[in-house]
């Protein structure tokens, strides 16, 4: 009880205000931010280095239908493929019937590595229609990944979901929409994780801007990847069947994108 008691309780309605069949949510605001926040920082690399802001808008719906459609798949995939191999329709509808009958459920399911692979994609394809250099643009992109991954870590903290395992530290969280439980604040851990390597990343880049291509995007894999081997030791499984694995699906997930980027850091180039 006296957990419980000194524990920080958080009851934080999802929801900022409710207009009838819309309603805007803190996790849907996150988002915003993050791709705002990610676009004037992108603008100011592309600027300084002779790029236009035609292309910068062009780049920004790839990124944006690539992290939205990667990170859906990779939800239905990944953690729920057995209920969504039977309502495929679902994947990529925001609403659905039932018994009960008509339903706006937005895309309740978003996974981040699903994301990562997404935006991946969505790169490679932008680098071939406007013959860019893949690794120069990746450089430049994982300077504001981290920042955007953090503020939507802290969306995920105030719709009180991800939540982390029980905890009886002095800042440990009770998510009353949950159960009356302390436990650890994971989203926030991740969050700090993010804005940390984003400092890393931004100084590593502001020092050599042009240093081997493709090096500071293997840092930023290892780094944020690494984050989150170590990290899921906090949060509980998001799925049953997670419980029975030596490792559960985010760190499974993780381990090819680490190896990408060790490559990426050692690998040898031409002088």
């Amino acid at each position: 009880m006296n957990s419980i008691l000194s524990a920080i309780h958080w009851n934080i309605d999802p929801e900022m205000f409710n207009f009838g069949a819309f309603a805007l949510r803190y996790y849907a605001l996150c988002w915003l931010l993050a791709f705002f926040v990610s676009y004037v920082i992108m603008l100011r690399i592309f600027k300084k280095e002779g790029r236009t802001q035609e292309q910068l808008d062009q780049l920004s719906i790839y990124i944006f239908l690539g992290t939205l459609i990667g990170a859906r798949l990779g939800h239905c995939l990944f953690y729920d493929f057995e209920y969504y191999k039977d309502h495929i329709l679902e994947i990529f509808l925001p609403f659905k019937w039932d018994n009960t009958g008509f339903h706006i459920t937005g895309f309740a399911g978003l996974a981040s590595h699903g994301g990562a692979m997404g935006i991946l994609v969505a790169l490679y394809l932008f680098c071939r229609k406007t013959k860019t250099d893949f690794l120069w643009l990746a450089d430049r992109l994982v300077v504001v990944v981290p920042i955007a991954g953090a503020l939507i870590r802290i969306g995920n903290f105030f719709n009180s979901e991800i939540i982390g395992t029980p905890s009886d530290l002095p800042w440990a969280v009770v998510f009353e929409r949950v159960d009356n439980i302390p436990r650890h604040p994971g989203q926030l851990y991740e969050a700090i994780a993010y804005i940390l390597i984003f400092i890393i990343i931004g100084s590593l880049f502001k020092s050599n801007p042009n240093g081997q291509r493709g090096q500071l995007f293997g840092i930023f894999m290892v780094l944020l990847f690494g984050a989150r081997m170590v990290l899921e030791h906090f949060k509980i499984d998001q799925e049953a069947f997670e419980q029975s694995m030596a490792l559960n699906m985010g760190q499974l997930l993780s381990i090819p994108f680490i190896l990408v980027g060790l490559y990426f850091i050692f690998r040898k180039t031409k002088a």
